[in-house]
């Protein structure tokens, strides 16, 4: 629970929203409560009244139907609001998230897709809706019995300490019982769904190869392994909900008889009439109510507790890169150098070791080495996506740890294998590389790529949207709208990271040939394991971890 309580300020945002939505659901239930027990006062009067026709049955009705009329518009409202105000901590709980993931990106390498993909979807709306199906009802609950317990003081005083003894009992007692007793299971059903889709998403990525080396039965099992865990803990946490549903039930009947036992008393002692009883006797199970949903609230909020650990956790994690203390402004230019650069995932087995070149201001040049050496390691390493083990990264003579990350990403940009295409348009796409671009801008940069013909003779022209990841692009159209936003950057650095991948040989041909003219003054490194046409200013060979032999400028 002390996760949970680590989101108040979250939640402190949106206290007016949530304070109107109790409010609401207090009304709801205080309406419920008259409707009944007026209801049942009513109808027990008019059945032992000797008046006949002098009897009031106008302000009664009216005061049911006023009843029902305030029940129903309460109720809406307070879905109205509840879910605004759900909607909206959904939002704050995103942002809140995003704000701490993204200096531990990459996340790859610590938290499994599966796991990652959970934390991002399962548990923040276990979380965004603990107030909606948790907080709000307990409360309600609670405040109802008060509210209960203070009529019965004033109407029926010997039915007063039994009821919110037992009401207090079944929305406390109970519910804190369950959440002490789920939360082992709410855990394990948090983790046992991880793994379902980390399961789920393997088989799907695989499948082809699963076909081809008839493996699905391994992964099969490894699936229904997950579906087995999931289940077994979805029992428990179900087992546990039953017996507390029981509890509430009984309690509520022990509630009713206390009250019913005392109620008679006092008929008896003239302290009460008929209606006035049948009237507190139907408003208690009225108030019980409040107590219908505290089960399923209790169980969210058993798992609302396990997902706020998980995302603390996440959260919590140690930045990959550390920001320096007094960060040094990096001069201008285009200039990098790698001085004995060592580096590797794992400490013990370096991926590079020892590695050396420099790259002048405005020169393209090539890395390329067989599957393995290091390539795509050097692109993370000079976007500062990680740091070295040991050696330097100069930007223009600056060591890379004692610049600003924000100021290293406004001077260096990454093109990657799996830069995405965006389900939105192609002027949306393209400026993601600079929000400030005009259309002429866009217009000119696509004529740089070869797609402005392309673009300008679609009907809405930039305004076009493009499939999810541009699958109504071809994969060259594509390749070049994510070198289009590239190349609209301010950055002095460009580093592309097989961009050619999925290409045809022509087109992939034609994207390197080109690409060095387009770089114009800026500097390009290609990590590529294409051809490299004769347009570069060198080409660096890694092998071991390091440069294989100098290189020599290409005529």
């Amino acid at each position: 629970m002390r996760a949970i309580l680590a989101f108040a300020p979250l939640f402190g945002r949106l206290k007016g929203p949530m304070l109107l939505t109790l409010a609401l659901s207090l009304l709801t239930i205080a309406a419920g409560i008259g409707l009944l027990g007026l209801s049942g006062w009513f109808l027990t009067a008019a059945a032992l009244s000797t008046a006949g026709s002098a009897f009031n049955l106008f302000a009664p009705s009216a005061g049911v139907r006023g009843l029902s009329f305030v029940r129903i518009l309460s109720r809406y409202g307070e879905r109205l609001s509840g879910h605004q105000a759900t909607l909206r901590l959904l939002s704050d709980l995103r942002a809140w998230l995003f704000a701490r993931l993204f200096p531990l990106v990459p996340l790859s390498r610590r938290f499994g897709r599966g796991d990652l993909m959970s934390r991002l979807l399962a548990d923040v709306e276990a979380l965004d809706t603990v107030f909606l199906v948790a907080l709000g009802p307990i409360s309600t609950a609670v405040l109802t019995g008060l509210a209960m317990t203070v009529l019965l003081v004033v109407f029926l005083p010997g039915a007063a300490a039994i009821y919110g003894t037992l009401f207090f009992a079944a929305v406390l007692l109970v519910p804190i019982a369950l959440v002490l007793a789920s939360r082992k299971a709410g855990a394990e059903v948090v983790a046992a769904a991880s793994a379902l889709r980390q399961a789920v998403l393997d088989g799907l990525d695989g499948h082809q190869d699963l076909v081809l080396f008839e493996a699905r039965g391994e992964a099969e099992l490894a699936s229904e392994a997950a579906v087995s865990r999931l289940a077994a803990a979805r029992r428990r946490l179900g087992r546990n909900a039953a017996i507390a549903s029981a509890a509430v039930q009984g309690l509520a009947g022990l509630a009713l008889l206390g009250t019913l036992g005392a109620g008679f008393a006092a008929l008896e002692l003239r302290q009460v009439d008929g209606p006035l009883l049948a009237g507190l006797l139907l408003a208690v199970i009225a108030s019980f109510e409040a107590s219908a949903l505290l089960v399923r609230s209790a169980t969210r909020l058993a798992g609302a507790a396990a997902a706020a650990d998980r995302l603390q956790a996440i959260a919590g994690s140690a930045p990959v890169i550390a920001e320096p203390a007094e960060p040094q402004v990096l001069p201008a230019g285009g200039e990098v150098r790698f001085e004995a650069v060592r580096f590797g995932y794992d400490p013990q087995r370096p991926v590079l070791d020892g590695l050396s070149f420099a790259v002048r201001t405005s020169e393209c040049i090539a890395i390329v080495g067989p599957s393995g050496a290091g390539k795509s390691t050097i692109a993370q390493l000079l976007l500062r996506l990680v740091d070295p083990d040991a050696g330097t990264i100069r930007l223009n003579g600056c060591d890379l740890r004692a610049a600003a990350s924000s100021e290293l990403r406004r001077r260096v940009a990454l093109m990657t294998q799996d830069a995405p295409v965006f389900l939105d348009s192609i002027r949306a796409n393209l400026r993601i590389g600079r929000d400030a671009a005009d259309d002429a801008e866009l217009g000119a940069v696509l004529d740089a790529v070869h797609l402005g013909g392309f673009v300008r003779g679609l009907p809405e022209g930039l305004a076009t949207v493009v499939g999810e990841a541009g699958r109504t692009l071809s994969a060259g159209e594509a390749r070049r709208i994510c070198l289009a936003r590239t190349l609209l950057s301010e950055a002095e650095v460009i580093v592309f990271d097989e961009p050619t991948s999925g290409l045809d040989f022509e087109t992939e041909a034609a994207f390197l040939t080109e690409l060095p003219a387009l770089m114009r003054d800026r500097t390009a490194i290609v990590v590529t394991h294409a051809a490299v046409p004769a347009t570069f200013s060198r080409v660096l060979e890694l092998r071991a971890g390091r440069i294989a032999e100098p290189s020599v400028p290409r005529p």
